[in-house]
């Protein structure tokens, strides 16, 4: 094996060529011959050590004699068109003796691009030669720049992909209460205005839910804010697992919270349901605090309005529901109030 004695030119590696012979002077000649071409050469006499050869390198083109003792250029050749690694290399057959077109398309068949009949004609090896580096060249630039695209996407594709995540996020952040994980004010009439839109598309009525939280400020006097945002959390905790998966519901205040149900059978489903959540938020609550607990016992005042029956708008439909809320408030708390036309204005300092 012989190699030149620089393997870079211009930033690039050179491409190898191997050179293939069993007789010593043919390598020699073809290693004179092939001096000025930029390229490394890799010298083989037989059979077995070129695929040895070609099993440690990549080559961009092999020189194959054709009469060789135990193995011949045509057993060479099968051997490396039958490896995925080797058999997209070009081989030009280099022979002394005169093929037929049987032998001709023997070679074809096992991957030969090319005859060169000896003697040699310099000339037109060297030409041949070129347009093979040549393109063993383009065809490497072009695998570079199809890595280095590839690679620039999956760059892309990562960078949008945690922008979609950063977006999301500050989407939740945006619409979510911090305490609670419930949706916030802002994604509660999101929802109320997509509720609307299907009811009428569907004539299909839904009911809104207003919550306020009866003996809130109480704990939170006795036992301090800790107390008061872990006891926010177990109602939300109460309600998330209590209600439909199709339910919204959102923190819209302090301790004031909504439920959206969609769909709803009529008022009387609406409030049989409400009364089951005045019951749920009405059992005790063991709240821990710095390893220490205490139970507390609060209820809720529940105002219910359906859609279309009370209000045709989100606005009047939150009004409806509010104002029955608070009848609740004045009337006793801990109860349940379906909307009507006919309650009375209250007052809601």
């Amino acid at each position: 094996m012989m190699k030149t004695l620089d393997t870079v030119v211009d930033g690039e590696p050179l491409p190898k060529i191997l050179v293939v012979d069993d007789v010593s002077a043919n390598l020699a000649s073809m290693r004179r011959l092939l001096s000025s071409v930029k390229a490394e050469l890799y010298e083989a006499s037989s059979g077995n050590e070129a695929l040895a050869l070609c099993l440690d390198n990549e080559f961009a083109l092999i020189l194959l004699d054709v009469q060789m003792p135990d193995m011949d250029g045509f057993e060479v050749a099968a051997f490396l068109n039958d490896n995925p690694a080797t058999c997209s290399i070009p081989i030009i057959f280099v022979t002394a003796a005169y093929l037929d077109d049987i032998n001709r398309l023997k070679g074809y068949t096992f991957g030969a691009v090319d005859y060169i009949a000896k003697p040699i004609n310099d000339a037109v090896l060297l030409s041949k030669i070129t347009v093979f580096l040549d393109l063993h060249i383009s065809k490497l630039r072009l695998k570079s720049a199809m890595d280095e695209l590839e690679q620039r996407n999956k760059q892309l594709e990562s960078e949008i992909e945690e922008r979609r995540r950063i977006e999301k996020q500050i989407r939740h952040m945006a619409t979510h209460d911090s305490l609670t994980g419930l949706g916030n004010r802002l994604l509660f009439l999101e929802h109320l205005g997509r509720a609307i839109s299907y009811a009428e598309r569907h004539v299909q009525p839904f009911a809104l839910l207003y919550l306020d939280i009866d003996g809130f400020k109480q704990v939170n006097d006795r036992h301090g804010h800790g107390a008061g945002d872990a006891l926010l959390c177990g109602i939300a905790q109460r309600l998330r697992e209590n209600l439909r998966q199709e339910d919204v519901t959102a923190r819209l205040s302090g301790d004031e919270f909504a439920v959206i149900m969609a769909p709803v059978a009529d008022a009387e489903a609406a409030v049989k349901h409400a009364w089951r959540i005045c019951e749920l938020i009405s059992e005790p609550y063991v709240l821990t605090m710095d390893g220490s607990t205490v139970e507390v016992k609060i209820g809720a005042s529940i105002g219910v309005a359906l859609y279309p029956e009370h209000a045709d708008t989100g606005t009047d439909l939150i009004r409806m529901a509010d104002t029955a809320m608070y009848v609740v408030k004045q009337g006793g708390k801990n109860g349940v109030l379906q909307a009507s036309l006919d309650l009375p204005a209250v007052s809601q300092a």
